[in-house]
């Protein structure tokens, strides 16, 4: 796993809010790792931009859960970037999830710190359906970037399973210490491989469901024998 420098965007010369929060999340992201996400962070991360102060505060009104969603935004948009549909649609499903996961924690690494800040932030009581959000969010850019067209209950279950599993492996990852991240992708392998085989027995299950004998088509049958 090849660490990424996290991107940073430029700034047009009249920036939006939204064009002002994608340039600054970086710069705090890396502030975070000493700061954490607060208005230390934020201010230097303005002054690096050449963005005044109180108009990078009313770029993040909800103040550290506003840069942590922003600066999981930037991995979001950059993750997609580094891994286009058309380049994933040559692998096969595992390995297009495996790429996807790799490249967001590849993202995410020279930051360490800031993202075991981030976590800790996000544990919160107050923050657990914020950070749930945030979860759903990642799980249904890779899904959706890997191809998936489900709209039943699967996308949803598809959804809330990598979600657990990439939760986990940025556990893994923050502790890893080993060459190239070689555990946490051994960890990855693991956990993707149990996802496989769920959905796996999940179509066959279903497979099995509809094979079986109906008793209401039999009945019909007796009453409607042409049909």
């Amino acid at each position: 796993m090849v660490m990424v420098q996290s991107p940073s965007a430029a700034l047009p010369a009249d920036p939006t809010l939204d064009e002002i929060r994608a340039a600054l999340a970086p710069l705090i992201a890396r502030n975070a790792a000493f700061d954490g996400f607060g208005d230390a962070a934020l201010a230097d991360a303005a002054a690096r931009a050449g963005v005044d102060p109180d108009v990078a505060r009313l770029a993040f009104p909800g103040g550290g859960r506003d840069m942590v969603d922003a600066w999981f935004a930037t991995i979001d948009a950059a993750m997609a970037e580094r891994c286009p549909p058309e380049a994933l649609a040559t692998l096969k499903i595992r390995q297009r999830i495996t790429t996807l996961v790799e490249t967001r924690l590849a993202l995410i690494a020279p930051d360490r710190e800031s993202l075991r800040r981030a976590l800790a932030l996000l544990a919160l009581p107050t923050n657990a359906r914020f950070a749930a959000r945030l979860g759903w969010r990642a799980a249904d850019l890779m899904w959706r970037l890997a191809g998936d067209t489900a709209t039943d209950f699967n996308h949803y279950s598809k959804r809330t399973i990598l979600a657990g599993v990439y939760a986990a492996t940025m556990a893994v990852a923050l502790n890893d210490e080993s060459e190239d991240f070689a555990d946490t992708r051994a960890f990855l392998a693991r956990r993707i491989d149990q996802v496989m085989r769920f959905e796996g027995w999940k179509h066959r299950r279903a497979a099995r469901r509809t094979e079986r004998p109906s008793l209401a088509r039999f009945v019909g049958r007796l009453r409607y024998p042409g049909r």
